[in-house]
């Protein structure tokens, strides 16, 4: 595995949008978010589709040429996706993984970016970041999720554990911080358990939506280096009914994508929709199409809703679960 260098004083972040830009009511947050990317020290060069007002920012050619740009230049050590969105699929023929492989750096984002992070990782053994997109620290005070995000970058983190409240997903927020009004509470079929693996994953719905059977996947190669390791995989569901996660883990399932997994991590589901679920829940959809006996975890600090924590595609992480919460430890060998 491949693991880029960390971010110095004086780096440069590169922002691009491959999905959606920022604009309107968005700008605010952005800029406070950047200037806390500042106060690490690092510098910031954005592209030109960052600030466009459309969705997503730019035509798909424009897209994957500045990420192109950006890989490219020597001068930029880390690239974050400027926000999540939708489309960024269409960008993906654009991108030149030669180039990639050649300038190995950082790539950090959440939700839509799973598809360029997700075909980083799995075809060219470099470990990119499932975090937050460069909107995504804009508040006056950072919660210890986004210090430990900042301080991921920085190559400081190595263990983070579960976190004692979080935010319904449509929750009010202001610029002080996080609403954090519900408890946390991991939950497992299994008990209590350990687990180690390379850990691999992202949205669920871009997974299996976009990239399953795809030339931008490259998950049957990974698993196959990577087979003594084996996995952990975690997903991010952001709207997905019940019955939509079982096909989509039933999929990957039968296309070979979980022939070394140690272990599934769920996060709080974003939007659920259960009303007229003939499976119920989220978790008997999971158990339905893993079965009983696999080690699975539920509503974890992972995803749209927040806190979250930062997971490195490709590192190898040992989570361990454990009176309703968790740890996971990351190491980059």
């Amino acid at each position: 595995m491949i693991y880029p260098k960390y971010l110095k004083q004086g780096d440069v972040i590169g922002i691009t949008a491959p999905s959606g830009g920022i604009n309107g009511d968005k700008l605010p947050s952005y800029l406070l978010s950047l200037e806390h990317l500042r106060r690490q020290g690092w510098r910031i060069r954005e592209t030109d589709n960052v600030r466009l007002p459309c969705e997503p920012s730019s035509p798909a050619p424009q897209r994957g040429r500045e990420v192109n740009e950006l890989i490219a230049d020597d001068g930029v050590k880390a690239i974050l996706c400027a926000a999540g969105g939708e489309f960024l699929c269409e960008c993906l023929p654009y991108v030149d993984y030669d180039a990639i492989a050649a300038h190995p750096k950082w790539v950090q984002g959440y939700s839509d970016p799973t598809g360029l992070l997700f075909s980083i990782t799995t075809r060219l053994d470099i470990a990119t970041i499932y975090g937050p997109n460069a909107g995504g620290y804009g508040f006056e005070t950072l919660h210890p999720a986004l210090q430990n995000s900042l301080a991921l970058l920085g190559g400081e983190l190595s263990v983070q554990r579960s976190f004692d409240r979080f935010q319904p997903f449509f929750a009010e927020e202001s610029r002080r911080g996080y609403n954090l009004t519900e408890p946390v509470c991991w939950e497992s079929g299994n008990g209590g358990f350990s687990a180690e693996g390379r850990l691999l994953g992202g949205c669920l719905d871009v997974l299996e939506s976009v990239l399953l059977g795809t030339p931008f996947e490259h998950v049957k190669g990974f698993t196959e280096r990577y087979a003594h390791d084996g996995v952990i995989w975690y997903f991010d569901i952001f709207s997905m009914t019940p019955e939509q996660v079982f096909y989509a883990l039933w999929r990957m399932g039968q296309a070979g994508w979980f022939r070394t997994a140690r272990a599934y991590l769920f996060g709080r589901v974003a939007i659920p929709n259960t009303q007229f679920s003939l499976l119920g829940e989220y978790s008997a959809a999971v158990r339905r199409a893993l079965g009983e006996n696999a080690k699975t975890v539920f509503h974890a600090d992972i995803g749209h809703v927040k806190p979250a924590f930062t997971l490195v595609n490709g590192a190898m992480g040992r989570v361990t679960v454990e009176n309703g919460g968790g740890t996971l430890e990351t190491e980059l060998v």
